[in-house]
């Protein structure tokens, strides 16, 4: 496993999103199998373990607890707070708090629930319009002192959020979307990450399963499938974005890998300050996801990877309109 660097905190260079395990794509998985994958995750040297308050409505952090019992210091662990929903029945989050009193209350229900005495890395989900970023940064720096939480990043946030919130305590890492079929950081906050120091944590770093090429159509969601509600995996949108990554399955043949990692080994020439999160629920597919550590991608490879996927072919915009009011752009 390689390493990578988020500020001056030292990560697996491929960490282990946990949400999938708990909420978002389908049927809850089984919980003994998750707790299995990740410690077949700690045991291959992905330590990286991500996590939020929000996934499944804490039930996550539950599960990623009772999978730490006994092997807290062999990881560093992140969650989120900051991104609840209104009702149990909402798919995707839609209310945003950033208060500090609640900053507060969600770091002690998390620590909680996780079982655990601190919080390696400490994110905001989302930034809540209502509360300066100096306020609610603030608070986070406040949990630093009182040893609650060692380092603090940030999710879905400009560049000059970033720089106001850097100003009133180091950031360490900023977590959006990025991979293959999403390129916005790349003209949006990363060059203010690399200009202050600061990592780079791609959630979704496979397209929501989209670039394993293993998606075939839209109705093999389930009901409580959150794609559903995604553009870009809806009607015509899905067809094209479909024939975008047939040509990346192709490259992936031709090196005798599979797409999903080539699309990680993508990402993993980023850049030593970036550190991907894949998902998954299932021993077999982690397998799968760390392999992508051993593809070397030439410059060659990364031109043709740009010609067969350029960023404005992707169709559709990554979440519905409410949901990316609440990205701060």
């Amino acid at each position: 496993m390689r390493e990578s660097q988020l500020g001056e905190l030292t990560v697996s260079s491929l960490g282990l999103g946990c949400m999938g395990m708990s909420q978002s794509y389908g049927v809850r998985g089984d919980d003994d199998e998750s707790i299995a994958t990740i410690h077949a995750a700690i045991d291959a040297g992905c330590t990286f373990i991500d996590t939020a308050d929000v996934y499944g409505d804490g039930i996550n952090e539950e599960l990623v607890g009772r999978a730490l019992a006994g092997r807290r210091d062999e990881v560093v662990l992140a969650t989120k707070f900051g991104f609840k929903r209104s009702r149990p029945d909402v798919l995707v989050p839609d209310v945003v708090d950033g208060s500090p009193e609640y900053a507060k209350s969600a770091l002690d229900a998390s620590l909680r629930r996780l079982g655990v005495d601190h919080i390696d890395l400490w994110y905001l989900h989302r930034r809540d319009p209502n509360v300066p970023i100096e306020e609610t940064v603030g608070a986070m720096a406040a949990a630093v002192e009182a040893g609650k939480v060692r380092y603090l990043g940030l999710s879905e946030v400009a560049g000059g959020t970033v720089r106001t919130a850097h100003a009133v305590h180091p950031i360490s890492a900023v977590q959006s979307e990025y991979s293959l079929w999403t390129r916005d950081p790349e003209t949006g906050v990363l060059p203010t990450l690399r200009e202050l120091g600061i990592g780079f944590v791609p959630f979704s770093p496979l397209g929501r399963g989209f670039l394993t090429g293993q998606l075939r159509t839209p109705d093999d969601f389930e009901p409580d499938d959150m794609r559903r509600t995604m553009p870009r995996f809806s009607g015509e949108n899905f067809q094209r974005n479909l024939d975008l990554v047939e040509k990346v399955k192709e490259m992936a043949a031709a090196k005798g890998i599979t797409a999903g990692q080539l699309a990680l080994a993508w990402l993993l020439a980023q850049g030593h300050d970036v550190a991907p999160i894949p998902g998954t629920k299932r021993r077999t597919y982690l397998a799968e996801n760390l392999g992508a550590v051993d593809v070397q991608l030439t410059a060659a490879d990364l031109a043709e990877l740009e010609k067969v996927f350029p960023p404005e072919a992707v169709a559709g915009d990554r979440y519905n309109q409410a949901t990316m009011d609440k990205v701060d752009r």
